[in-house]
Formats: C-alpha cells, sequence, structure tokens
C-alpha cells in the first residue's frame, strides 16, 4: 500500500483546504495510507539555520522521504503559492549533504499533485505550482483540481463539494496510485 503525504496549504483549523483534503483522504481508504504533514513550526528558510538541521525541519524532510507521494492542497493567497507552502518548499528542496548543493533533496523525484479551493486564482496558482514542482525536481501526475467555496460555506464553515470536483479528486488519487 503507498504511502502519500497531505499537505494542507493552509494552517487555520477547519480550513476549507483541509476539509478537502479529508474527502481525498476517504476516496484512498483502503487504497494507501494517508498522514498530513505538521509544518507550522518550520522558520522562515535562513542559510544560518540550515546547519545543525532544525528538529521541525528534519521532521518534515523524514515525512516527505517515508511517503511515495505527496499531495498539496492550497489555497490561492493574491494569486500565488501561499507564503507557508513556498517556504516548506523552499527547506524541502535544500539538498540532504550540504556539501554538495545540486545533490538530492527531499523532494527529488517524489510523485505529487495539487488541489485548491479558492473563490478565483486556480489558473495562477496551478501555472505557479506547474513551474516550480519540476524546477525542485519533483514529478508531477494527474490534472490539477480547484474549485470554489460553496456560498453557504462563509456562515456554516462546511465545505460542500461539488460533483465536478469530486471527481477531480477521484482521478487525482488514481493518478498518485497508478505512478
Amino acid at each position: 500500500m503507498k504511502n502519500i503525504l497531505f499537505i494542507v496549504g493552509s494552517l487555520r483549523e477547519g480550513s476549507f483546504n483541509h476539509q478537502m483534503a479529508k474527502k481525498a483522504e476517504d476516496l484512498l481508504a483502503g487504497k494507501a495510507n494517508v498522514t498530513y504533514l505538521d509544518y507550522k513550526d518550520i522558520p522562515l528558510m535562513n542559510q544560518d539555520l540550515e546547519i545543525p538541521t532544525l528538529p521541525a525541519v528534519q521532521a518534515a524532510r523524514d515525512a516527505v522521504l517515508a511517503a511515495d507521494a505527496i499531495w498539496l492542497f492550497s489555497p490561492v493567497y493574491n494569486f500565488a503559492i501561499p507564503g507557508t507552502v513556498k517556504n516548506l518548499i523552499d527547506w524541502l528542496s535544500r539538498a540532504l549533504d550540504l556539501s554538495e548543493t545540486r545533490g538530492p533533496s527531499a523532494l527529488q523525484d517524489k510523485i505529487v499533485t495539487v488541489s485548491s479551493v479558492a473563490n478565483g486564482g486556480h489558473e495562477q496558482l496551478f501555472g505557479a505550482y506547474q513551474a516550480l514542482l519540476p524546477f525542485v525536481r519533483m514529478q508531477v501526475v494527474g490534472d490539477f483540481t480547484g474549485t470554489t467555496v460553496n456560498p453557504e460555506a462563509w456562515g456554516t464553515g462546511e465545505l460542500v463539494l461539488n460533483e465536478e470536483a469530486i471527481s477531480g479528486l477521484e482521478k487525482q488519487a488514481q493518478a498518485l496510485l497508478q505512478a
């Protein structure tokens, strides 16, 4: 059974992207082991902090190295990748052996896909991920799934995914399992 690591780009408890991740987790039930990366304690990228490796950075690296694939659930912040996610990717894309700066990183050759709940900007967000992820030597699979927040969710806090979004998540789950 594959190990799939979920990275939710919003640190807010009960975020819409976390709710989307829970739906994707349900779709993978019995087909893959799903874990969630806790990265809230990773500081801003700073080469002065690289040696010795910070415990929060090492824990994130270990989680990524143990995963067969990564599924990012990302909000759109000002038509771009959230700073928290970009910072995480910056840390994880650093060489595991800093004496060989172009050497393999924890992200090296990892299978990855991206989904997003936002009220707009999916095209710009997905374009940024499609440029960044191969650059950090990850293997992007599947079509990305983007959906908007259902209007009543702003009052209830409950995301309801439409059939198109659920179908997109199902296809992404299959792409991760087959990769």
